[in-house]
Parts: C-alpha cells; sequence; structure tokens
C-alpha cells in the first residue's frame, strides 16, 4: 500500500531540476518529463520513480509470461523498459547481431519512492514502509542548490559510424531489392553511432539533450550501471481503463531559423506523398496491432498525418485509439502490439527478419519501449528513438538512427535523414 502527501510549489522548472539531482543518490530511477507539452492524453508534467523494492530482470525467452506474473504479483506501480528484441518472445526471431552495450532485454522495479507532477502540485507517493520520508525528502529538495556541470571532459568523445556511407547504400539496396521483389512493403532500417573506452556524466548529458530538444517523452532511466537518456518525441502505446492509444511517427523535415521558410517546410512535409505514405502504411500496421487486443469495432484513427512541430525536427504523426475489454490484462496487450510499428515494417514479421539481416547491431533497447504499468492496470510507454545508451562498466556510448524505406526511398536522401536525426545526439556527445 502507498500513502500520497501532497505539496504546493511555484517554481515547476526550479523543482524539476532539483527534484532529478536529488534522484541521483539512488542506483534505479526513471524520470518521465513532458516538457509542457500538453494534449488529451496527458497525465502528468513530470514523473519519478526510484528505490527499487523489488525487480525484474530478464532476457527474451518467456519475457512477456515474466513480466505478466510480475505485473499480477505486485498490483503496484512498476517502471523499466522492453527492448526491441523482445520480439524473439513473441515472433519465431532471433537477434544475432553485435552488441556492444549488453542491456538485458527487459528490466522492470517496482519504486519504494514516486514523485509525480501536474502543474504546481506535487505528489510524493510513497509505499508505507517508507512514508515517513516523504516531509524530509520534500525539504531537502526543495533546499538544494542546482549544480551547473562543472565536470571537465579530458579527451573529447569522437563519435564512430558502425557501417559507413557506401556500406550504408549497398545494404539499403539489398532491401530496396526485397521491396521490390514484394517481400516487404516497407521497413525502418537503422544505424548505430557509438564511442568505447568512454566515460560520460549521464546526468549532465542528459540535461543537454533535453534542453536542445524538449521533446514529450523525455526519459532519464538509470538501473545500476545501464543508463538510457532520451528525447524521445513518440508514443508507443497508453491505456487508461479501457481506452489505449497508438501515436506512430513516420514523417521528418528538417526546421529553419526563419518562420517563413519554416512554415513552407512544413507544408512539404505535409504534402509529401512518399512521407504520407509511409505514416499511412504504418498507420494500418498499428490499426491490425491494436485489433488483436480490442472489442471488435473499436480501433479507428483519430487523426491521420498531422504534422506536430519539436525544436529539432517537424514529425507526421497519426493517432490510433481502440476500446478493450475490461478484463484484458495490460502485460497482453504490449505483447499483441509489440514492437512499435514505426520502428519495423510491414508485414511485420518478414520486415523483422530483413531487419536482422541487413543491420549491423542488435538493437537492443533502441526502438524498444520505456514506461509504467499503474495498480489499476493502466500503462504509458514512449519508443525509444532519439536516445543515447551508456553501460558505465563497458564504458561503451551508443545511439541509433533509422528511417523508413520504401519502393520511392532514395538512399541519399534516407541517408541524410539519419544524420539530421543524429544531430542532437551527437551534438551533446562530442560537446561533452
Amino acid at each position: 500500500m502507498r500513502k500520497t502527501v501532497s505539496f504546493t510549489i511555484s517554481d515547476v522548472t526550479n523543482f524539476k531540476k532539483l527534484l532529478l539531482q536529488w534522484a541521483q543518490q539512488y542506483h534505479e530511477v526513471v524520470w518521465l518529463d513532458s516538457n509542457q507539452h500538453k494534449d488529451i492524453y496527458s497525465s502528468f508534467d513530470g514523473l519519478l520513480a526510484v528505490d527499487a523494492l523489488t525487480s525484474l530482470v530478464t532476457d527474451s525467452e518467456n519475457a512477456f509470461a515474466k513480466l505478466k506474473e510480475y505485473q499480477n504479483s505486485t498490483k503496484d506501480w512498476v517502471f523499466g523498459y522492453v527492448s526491441y528484441d523482445v520480439k524473439n518472445d513473441v515472433e519465431n526471431l532471433s537477434s544475432v547481431n553485435y552488441d556492444g552495450l549488453g542491456f538485458p532485454d527487459l528490466n522492470f522495479f517496482q519504486p519504494k519512492k514516486i514523485i509525480r507532477l501536474t502543474g504546481n502540485k506535487v505528489d510524493f507517493i510513497y509505499l508505507n514502509m517508507v512514508d515517513d520520508e516523504s516531509e524530509e525528502d520534500y525539504k531537502a529538495i526543495t533546499g538544494g542548490v542546482v549544480l551547473e556541470n562543472t565536470s571537465i571532459q579530458p579527451n573529447p568523445i569522437k563519435i564512430k559510424l558502425r557501417i559507413f556511407k557506401d556500406e550504408y547504400f549497398r545494404r539499403l539496396g539489398k532491401m530496396l531489392a526485397y521491396i521490390h521483389k514484394g517481400a516487404i512493403y516497407e521497413a525502418n532500417f537503422c544505424q548505430e553511432f557509438y564511442a568505447e573506452d568512454t566515460q560520460i556524466n549521464p546526468f549532465d548529458v542528459y540535461k543537454k539533450l533535453n534542453e536542445i530538444s524538449h521533446p514529450p517523452y523525455a526519459t532519464f532511466l538509470r538501473l545500476d550501471d545501464k543508463y538510457l537518456l532520451s528525447a524521445s518525441p513518440e508514443r508507443y502505446i497508453k491505456k487508461t481503463g479501457t481506452k489505449i492509444i497508438s501515436q506512430p511517427i513516420k514523417g521528418t523535415a528538417k526546421r529553419a531559423l526563419d518562420k517563413k521558410e519554416d512554415a513552407l517546410l512544413i507544408q512539404r512535409l505535409e504534402n509529401d506523398e512518399k512521407e504520407r505514405a509511409e505514416n499511412i502504411m504504418i498507420v494500418d500496421l498499428v490499426r491490425n496491432d491494436l485489433s488483436k487486443s480490442a472489442v471488435k469495432g473499436t480501433v479507428e484513427v483519430s487523426e491521420l498525418c498531422k504534422v506536430y512541430t519539436f525544436d529539432q525536427v517537424h514529425q507526421m504523426i497519426s493517432t490510433v485509439i481502440a476500446k478493450v475489454p475490461v478484463d484484458k490484462n495490460p502485460v497482453e496487450i504490449i505483447k499483441e502490439t509489440f514492437p512499435m510499428g514505426s520502428m519495423t515494417g510491414a508485414p511485420k514479421v518478414s520486415a523483422m527478419n530483413i531487419i536482422e539481416e541487413l543491420e549491423a547491431t542488435k538493437r537492443g533497447l533502441y526502438s524498444g519501449a520505456v514506461g509504467y504499468f499503474t495498480p489499476e492496470n493502466n500503462f504509458d510507454f514512449s519508443v525509444v528513438i532519439r536516445s543515447i545508451l551508456y553501460n558505465e562498466t563497458e564504458k561503451y556510448v551508443s545511439f541509433s538512427v533509422g528511417s523508413a524505406i520504401t519502393a520511392k526511398a532514395s538512399p541519399e536522401k534516407e541517408y541524410e535523414e539519419c544524420l539530421l536525426k543524429a544531430k542532437a545526439m551527437r551534438e551533446v556527445l562530442e560537446c561533452n
């Protein structure tokens, strides 16, 4: 059982900084920040979970069955992630490509302490065993001083590409050959950028990434020596009561400093036939995925190919909603829709097989999902994209980017799109 103690704060921005700084004392941390992006599906402005009471760490074999048992037995809030390679638990697939990060395939924990920020109200949602610490923690947080980054990086980080441009074109050519043969209609093809024997300050890197991106699904995750620093703009799936929502992204355009030029870029993206076709293909795939869990006839597209503007890029986003039975298990919904269609392709299983053949590295947590379940069997997960992954023990830093490949894809333009998506992450690392 949990006890909730609430406080009112005056400076939300400063409180967020102090809160995340305070959280750095723990080995299990999940911080979710909406960065003031609000829509009809918003639940909070910030959500922090720290200090594990129980946890579940496993590889992909029977991962969803283990998660279902864990979520059922705790009957409480649980936070964590499902890596892309848990696809192997859903379909007859494998992951044999190189993995420099070594993250577990699935990792969740039940936090002793949850702090939720909504407007000027902050709720300390603590397990009974620590509920007497809420006021003490509030005083410690608000009495802190925001520390600026004073760390010095003695050796500048040099980002390497796992595959170079010519090899990217060669592999993309093979993928296009599959498409032209009719094996698939679309696939998301990704490449890794990485640095070895490298130490970073994850907290500082996350702050920099968030400051230049301000995404709606920012995440700072620490599970012992493994870190996710995410500036994701994409919701994978959310459940509230019997309603589920998925918001796939397909379609990206750069920003311009000049307002007229920026407006023109939005207009071009809205009318780009290739980008719209990519988005609609994935919407159909997501509709099919949601229909596995949904009450018959309830799946609908509430928003199609709408362009949203973020600090770094413009994105084309669609929204698919459905109703699920009251007694539908939440983990089953995740399993029946995993991985996110925007990160795979269509048909989904064929695309994932080809992705495994042609990509140079195991995706791991990249293009998986991070989020939480509530005691009421609700959940909310974002797609792990625009994210930096760090294994502190191995001193290995990685980020991956990708783009949707269809029959009309231009290798040069797809490569440029990857570089555009990589820009923010590369910038914060090389300037660290």
